[in-house]
């Protein structure tokens, strides 16, 4: 009862503060959260939630009653490098960051 998203275009820091949120919290009261939090992963991580839920109606035949966020985990994704040009003929460094996301779901 697993759901990835790779590739996530936004930082793993700010995406944690979201996936803290619902650790071990039921599908349900989950799933009533997360439209609330004034955070942008919220959306992401509630259609991941919904993927994983239908993961498991569909293939372990569990109702969505009975299961909570055993795990959710944000770790480092591949970071997207860019350059911003500057004066004289210069260049900085832009790292755009994603965030890979696994919830793994327990039944109670």
């Amino acid at each position: 009862m697993k759901a990835f998203l790779k590739n996530y275009r936004q930082q793993p820091r700010k995406v944690r503060l979201v996936a803290d949120t619902i650790r071990g919290k039921s599908v349900t009261r989950a799933l009533s959260e997360l439209p609330f939090l004034p955070k942008h992963a919220a959306s992401a991580i509630k259609k991941l939630l919904d993927s994983a839920v239908q993961n498991a109606e569909h293939n372990f035949k569990v109702t969505k009653e009975n299961l909570y966020v055993k795990e959710i985990s944000v770790n480092k994704g591949i970071t997207l490098r860019r350059s911003m040009p500057m004066s004289r003929g210069r260049a900085f460094p832009i790292h755009k960051r994603t965030s890979r996301i696994e919830i793994i779901l327990g039944q109670k």
